[in-house]
């Protein structure tokens, strides 16, 4: 039996002014009623509360058998069509989309006065096959099979529900549609779009003549009585709309949901319901009254016994009819009826009153989805009941202890509530000394914390909510106090709390990280520094990751530092680096976002990389992370070394790691050419953080992973006169395999680097240019003498040595100097020739 609420969804009620009996009517347009009888029809203008009016009238060339409106005007049907034999089968069936094809019917497509053009537009597509046998236990007439009432429902694409939009009819979108026929003793709904489902099953009191569908509501009428249900087209509407529905941002009640009763009103003779717009229009018929005939005359009548009365029907007799239009209440008001009958629920704490309360919610959400048809001052009164609608739901959802409590968080944040003006509705009496907290309630309250972290509480609520957490779930109060809506918490208060928290089962190291912080807004930095002590660093850095807001919150959208984070920046920077990249690793925060953090910290702009910045990148090579872009890192750190250089600049903070370090700890800081440090011998370099600058850069460049190419177009701030400028675009040359021009360039500026370099560089198929680049290149310096002569000289003797090692005597004597000296050459030669035999 479907659950009976006593509402109103009916209104006032007027009748048509209609000169015969109607027997086909229908609604049409915004406000127009026709009706016809025999060959006549007769329109009627509706508006409103006023009285019905008669608009116009025009006949038809046959007796009106069906009457419908479309946009085009109105159709009337004067042919009989066949279709109402029925075969009776001992077996149920139900067969839905594409295997209703199975059941053996044809259906054909015949046109009359079609273009053929028109007619391509026109197929028939099986969407439900559905055969019913006879209850002879519960039933006793074969009219309690016959199938009526069968009509289509389509809901059109609307948009958001907050959009002003209004869709005109060319614009419309068809988004669901849904199919609804009736037995007499229960009728079905299916959803048929991209799948054809069985939605809801309609159990009637008694026995039904004739059902309507709208979008909200089911209206039934049986001979006496109109019954008013509800429907779930909404809720299946608003999940094809939006995806987002059924998270935890959005909810709608489920279509599996019961339906029930609002009202069944009394009306006597009810022979046929139409509906349109907020209009029901009903037709009413009184059966013939029997009239007494009396055989003897008054006189004799008075003075006999046991004399009977007979009650003769004419033959022909006068029945009363009427057409009523009754107009249903707005959906606000019928709304606000629901929300005070679900007050009776609340004190019991049960299921009727969710029941109640979603029906209510989609009886507006309904009223929004057609917003086409609503005015400006319409839509935002149902936008205030929707918001209202989803606060009480989440009331709901929050106080009873449901398998659905979750609930609660979706429905308070379609509410557009506050977290203070959620807790501003709880009651937080206790009788019994004794509060207990439902799952709704706290499930809403934790992921609060999280997502609004704009929205402080004030002293009061933070103590009520850290209270409330102490009860329910307190292994989630550091997580709730490291939140920034609990900037207004006591430190006191919040302390009491986390002493008492049995550490056992859980992080401990959470617990002390927030006792530390929780001491820093005390100001007891002798707790806070007793509390770090208390675990090693890996331990610390694995605590935060477990609750990166001890270090890093937001607001605004904006990154911000915690007081904690900002004291391990002067006394712990190694902590405090190595805990972002373990955030980092865990997916708990972004490159630029950890990129952001540590200019904040520093109080730096976008455009100026602080030296923990420079730290962290540095890290994150060491621990060679696979979501990090290597060569994007790589471009960050070499920019930053070359800026400095080239600007002179020293670091705002001492850095944590040398190159040294670097190089032992990580594979892409490669080992410094030795050539390199012969070559920056040269010059003596008094700050010791510039030297460090320069030996991290030449040591990327020497590492196996650093695109030469990419960073070759930035090195023009790096001048060549000074020696860090030289070495670092030698080197950059170098590793482009530039090697001619790095040998003229270290001959010029720095001979005593070329020997050094040569022996480094110049093997296997480079080796050649010993004696094709280098050697003719000092023969020819050395000719022209000048204060390099000694140096040039050396390096020849060197190269000399090396070409005869590796060249036969023949090619060593072509490819010396023809005005060489002799007696300079001899040696080389003798050495060669030694080596092997001239033939």
């Amino acid at each position: 039996m479907v659950q009976l609420y006593n509402l109103h969804p009916f209104g006032s009620q007027q009748v048509v002014p209609c000169k015969v009996e109607p027997e086909r009517f229908c609604g049409g347009g915004p406000d127009v009623l026709f009706v016809a009888a025999g060959c006549k029809v007769e329109a009627f203008a509706v508006a409103g509360q006023e009285l019905c009016q008669p608009r116009c009238a025009f006949s038809t060339l046959g007796r009106v058998l069906r009457l419908a409106y479309s946009e085009a005007g109105v159709s009337n049907e004067t042919l009989q069509p066949e279709s109402d034999d029925f075969v009776i089968c001992q077996k149920p069936m139900e067969l839905l989309g594409e295997k209703s094809e199975q059941s053996g019917i044809s259906v054909t497509l015949e046109s009359t006065g079609l273009d053929d053009e028109k007619i391509n537009y026109f197929h028939v597509q099986h969407l439900l096959y559905r055969r019913f046998a006879p209850d002879i236990s519960s039933y006793a007439l074969s009219d309690d099979i016959k199938l009526h009432s069968l009509q289509l429902l389509p809901i059109y694409q609307t948009g958001s529900l907050t959009s002003d939009r209004k869709n005109s009819s060319q614009e419309k979108e068809l988004l669901s549609l849904f199919c609804f026929f009736s037995l007499p003793h229960v009728g079905y709904l299916y959803m048929v779009v991209k799948s054809v489902e069985l939605m809801s099953i309609y159990q009637y009191p008694e026995r039904s003549q004739q059902a309507v569908l709208t979008p909200q509501f089911l209206h039934v009428i049986t001979s006496n009585n109109l019954q008013c249900f509800t429907v779930r087209c909404s809720a299946a509407a608003a999940r094809e709309e939006d995806p987002y529905l059924d998270s935890t941002l959005k909810a709608c009640p489920p279509v599996s949901m019961d339906v029930c009763a609002l009202r069944i009103q009394l009306f006597i003779g009810l022979k046929a319901i139409c509906h349109f717009k907020n209009h029901i229009i009903l037709l009413t018929k009184a059966d013939p009254e029997a009239i007494p005939e009396r055989r003897e005359s008054p006189k004799k009548l008075l003075s006999r016994k046991g004399t009977s009365v007979k009650l003769k029907t004419p033959p022909v007799a006068e029945a009363g009819w009427n057409l009523y239009i009754v107009n249903t209440i707005s959906p606000v008001q019928l709304y606000k009826e629901m929300v005070d009958y679900s007050n009776t629920y609340k004190t019991a704490k049960t299921q009727s009153c969710i029941h109640l309360l979603s029906e209510a919610h989609l009886l507006v959400r309904a009223a929004l989805m057609d917003g086409s048809q609503l005015e400006p001052g319409e839509k935002a009164e149902l936008l205030d009941a929707f918001k209202e609608s989803c606060g009480h739901l989440g009331d709901c959802y929050s106080r009873l202890d449901t398998q659905y409590s979750h609930l609660a968080l979706p429905y308070y944040k379609m509410s557009g509530l506050s977290m203070a003006e959620v807790l501003a509705r709880m009651d937080w009496a206790v009788e019994d000394g004794s509060q207990k907290y439902e799952r709704g309630l706290i499930f809403y309250i934790n992921h609060s914390l999280y997502e609004n972290p704009d929205e402080e509480l004030n002293e009061e609520l933070a103590a009520k909510v850290v209270q409330m957490f102490h009860v329910a779930e307190p292994k989630q109060l550091p997580h709730i106090l490291c939140s920034p809506s609990m900037k207004n918490i006591n430190p006191l208060t919040a302390m009491s709390y986390l002493r008492k928290l049995d550490t056992s089962g859980f992080s401990s190291v959470l617990v002390t990280l927030t006792k530390a912080a929780v001491a820093l807004k005390m100001g007891d930095l002798d707790m806070h520094r007793n509390e770090m002590k208390s675990h090693s660093e890996m331990k610390l850095v694995c605590g935060f990751i477990l609750e990166p807001r001890l270090l890093i919150q937001q607001k605004k959208g904006q990154i911000v530092p915690t007081e904690l984070a900002v004291h391990l920046k002067e006394t712990q920077p190694g902590l405090l680096v190595a805990s972002v990249l373990g955030l980092q690793k865990n997916n708990k925060i972004g490159i630029e976002e950890a990129d952001s953090f540590f200019k904040v910290l520093c109080g730096k702009d976008e455009d100026t990389i602080p030296q923990l910045l420079v730290d962290f990148w540095e890290a994150q090579l060491v621990a060679c992370l696979p979501d990090v872009l290597l060569q994007e890192l790589l471009f960050k750190l070499t920019s930053q070394y070359i800026w400095r250089l080239s600007k002179r600049q020293t670091p705002d903070t001492t850095p944590l790691r040398t190159s040294e370090d670097l190089i032992n700890a990580c594979s892409h800081y490669g080992l410094i050419y030795p050539w390199v440090n012969v070559l920056i011998s040269s010059d003596s370099l008094a700050d010791k953080n510039y030297t460090e600058d320069l030996s991290k850069l030449q040591s990327l460049i020497c590492g196996p992973s650093f695109d030469i190419a990419s960073i070759v177009p930035f090195l023009e701030p790096l001048s060549e006169d000074t020696v860090a400028g030289l070495s670092v675009q030698v080197l950059c040359r170098t590793r482009l395999k530039e090697y001619e021009q790095c040998i003229d360039t270290l001959l010029e500026r720095c001979p005593e680097a070329i020997i050094p370099y040569a022996n480094h560089e110049l093997k296997e198929e480079t080796r050649i240019l010993w004696w094709k680049k280098l050697l003719p290149e000092l023969c020819q310096r050395i000719k022209c003498g000048g204060e390099k002569y000694q140096l040039y000289l050396s390096s020849l003797k060197e190269t000399l040595s090396i070409v005869a090692v590796e060249l036969e005597l023949r090619d060593f004597l072509n490819v010396l100097p023809e005005d060489g000296t002799a007696a300079f050459f001899l040696p080389y030669l003798l050495y060669c020739s030694r080596k092997k035999p001239l033939t």
